[in-house]
């Protein structure tokens, strides 16, 4: 049973990209417009909003993030590890690429730029904060959006499936610990009880949550599930983009007196997602892995799990934080760079099998 459902989500014939994800970036940003607008003209019911916290986890926010995250959770199969001794080559690809070299690869990134090259246009005060939302931001392998990647470069479903479950995995144990050492190596100070909190509350009880409903949806058979991950898929982007709303409401003063900083940020994680995705590509030539792993191989290996990024520079951080906005840059740029790879995927598969 649900093997069958697996084929149904990665790799069936309903649309690869729906409507709300295909202009994310529009959507994106008219939210940063309406966030500064709002943020100006109402700067009083943000500020109370800002109040609502528990335990230094904003109240509305956790609640848009739990919207936000569980619908793209219930999708996953943990059922799908036991597939994934037959992709062995391809799934240590990307998992070499998700936590031995974007992390780190992204530190080293925003030293470079944010610290040194772009810092006398950067607020002094924020270079730290700016840094550690980048680290956030590749600390963490995407979960959801990669199935519609795999999708579009016409990946293998299986293989997709199980890597995401094992990644899944594998991040409810090591971000946290991940964070803290890049952070640390970073020099910024770790607040480990909020950041023990965050993967509590956006990752350990979230896959809990999502498993459960799972459970219940498929004992009604795979057309319940199916119709559940539809319906619900709106809800986890409209949560998205009110949470964008809520940090641009208090990011807009300082994005409109340094506009160029959006800019500025946009530039390592462009060369991020652009350098792990083709090293994986290239890693899986070298290996034979079939073209129809090595492409979402090189898109998971490449794209961030953003939501997680934005709910714990919240935490961690705020909302006025430079690592809240640099989080949000992340899913400002997320679907046009990542349509790029795809693009370059699909057409070099001629070149990816012809023999050397």
């Amino acid at each position: 049973m649900t093997t069958t459902h697996t084929t149904v989500v990665a790799g069936g014939a309903a649309p690869a990209i729906g409507f709300f994800e295909r202009y994310l970036t529009v959507w994106v940003a008219l939210c940063i417009v309406a966030g500064i607008l709002l943020g100006r003209l109402l700067p009083d019911v943000f500020q109370g909003i800002a109040n609502l916290e528990v335990a230094k986890v904003n109240i509305p926010v956790g609640i848009l993030i739990w919207v936000m995250i569980i619908p793209m959770l219930i999708k996953i199969d943990f059922g799908a590890l036991s597939q994934v001794r037959s992709q062995w080559r391809g799934i240590g690809v990307t998992l070499a690429i998700n936590w031995l070299v974007k992390p780190f690869s992204m530190a080293l990134l925003g030293w470079i730029f944010i610290r040194h090259v772009f810092a006398p246009w950067l607020p002094a005060e924020q270079l730290d904060s700016y840094v550690a939302g980048l680290i956030l931001l590749a600390a963490a392998p995407c979960t959801a959006m990669v199935f519609v990647w795999s999708q579009l470069c016409k990946g293998d479903p299986y293989f997709t499936l199980s890597q995401v479950a094992l990644n899944d995995s594998i991040m409810i144990v090591a971000f946290a610990p991940l964070v803290a050492l890049l952070l640390g190596l970073s020099a910024i100070t770790v607040p480990w009880d909020t950041l023990i909190t965050s993967v509590g509350l956006y990752i350990i009880i979230p896959v809990i949550l999502a498993q459960l409903v799972r459970k219940s949806l498929l004992a009604k058979g795979n057309a319940a599930l199916e119709n559940a991950v539809s319906t619900l898929g709106p809800f986890s982007i409209s949560a998205l983009l009110l949470t964008l709303i809520l940090l641009f409401a208090f990011q807009g003063v300082a994005i409109t007196r340094q506009p160029l900083i959006i800019a500025l940020l946009a530039v390592p994680i462009l060369i991020q997602v652009l350098f792990n995705s083709g090293l994986a590509y290239l890693l899986n030539r070298k290996l034979g892995v079939p073209h129809c792993v090595a492409g979402p191989s090189s898109l998971i290996g490449a794209s961030n799990f953003f939501e997680l990024a934005v709910a714990t520079a919240i935490s961690l951080f705020g909302f006025q934080s430079g690592a809240a906005l640099a989080t949000v840059v992340g899913v400002l740029i997320e679907v046009p760079v990542m349509l790029l790879v795809v693009g370059v995927v699909n057409r070099s598969q001629q070149w990816y099998e012809a023999k050397d």
